[in-house]
């Protein structure tokens, strides 16, 4: 890492205290605590674990040094302890947005509502209203196939998938429908964010450096084939399918999934 690019001392000094402010919620949770399976004391040694490890990479990137502690990874998450054989599942998803182009999400809104209503009603002259109209007319899946169409940005989602030994009662839930996720509960869970292709991008350029001759020359080796006249395949039609990246946690941990959309 270049100097230009290193963290200053100051922002490795605030990511210790960081850790020991995480480390003095930690143990106030845990003296807090209700039960062996307390929330609160699940989410104070997750904030711990994210200082540490942001304070670890501050001070090997300014100092080249390391601490000695063991930041939690993947394969010591939280595992399933669910019933082998679930009774009932529940499905929790939540997608992102950004309205970036708002007239657009009006406009739509209005035709719904123009094709829908004969009573004059003008609930698609504002942006939440016309979030209201439209959601309450698409099923979620469909808005996000159609997202542009409604002047919607994707940002990042998720879907858990949690299991229960009875069904829950009709309206049981309804008031708090997402209180009570006991993480030992959920099965798997599939998270999709930009940030996977900013990390994906980074392991490129990492790759990239080192891997070829001097000066960046193609080892005698390697074979490369253009399309005629020298000219990139790709530049004649035919370009790569987008990637996406799937997070998957389980019983088994946390497995990076790829899949083409």
């Amino acid at each position: 890492m270049s100097d230009a690019a290193q963290p200053t001392a100051a922002e490795v000094r605030a990511a210790a205290e960081a850790v020991k402010t995480a480390l003095d919620r930690h143990l106030a949770a845990v003296e807090r605590r209700s039960g062996d399976e307390d929330p609160a004391v699940y989410e104070a040694f997750n904030q711990l674990a994210a200082a540490a490890e942001a304070y670890d990479e501050l001070l090997y990137d300014r100092y080249d040094e390391v601490t000695p502690f063991e930041i939690p990874g993947a394969d010591s998450a939280q595992s399933y302890t669910g019933p082998e054989e679930p009774n009932a599942i529940s499905v929790l998803i939540r997608r992102d947005y950004a309205v970036v182009e708002p007239q657009r999400l009006l406009a739509q809104a209005e035709r719904v509502e123009a094709a829908d209503y004969d009573d004059g009603a003008d609930a698609a002259a504002t942006v939440p209203g016309a979030l209201t109209v439209l959601f309450g007319e698409y099923e979620p899946d469909e808005i996000a196939s159609r997202h542009k169409e409604f002047g919607l940005e994707e940002g990042d989602s998720t879907l858990w998938l949690t299991a229960s030994d009875e069904p829950a009662d009709p309206g049981e839930w309804l008031e708090t429908p997402f209180d009570h996720v006991d993480p030992e509960q959920v099965i798997c869970r599939f998270d999709v964010s930009a940030v996977f292709d900013e990390e994906d991008e980074e392991d490129e350029e990492d790759g990239e450096d080192g891997e070829d001759g001097e000066d960046g020359e193609l080892d005698d080796e390697e074979d490369v084939t253009d399309g005629e006249d020298g000219e990139d395949p790709e530049e004649d039609g035919i370009d790569e399918a987008e990637d996406y990246e799937f997070d998957a946690r389980g019983a088994d941990g946390l497995e990076r999934l790829e899949a083409d959309r």
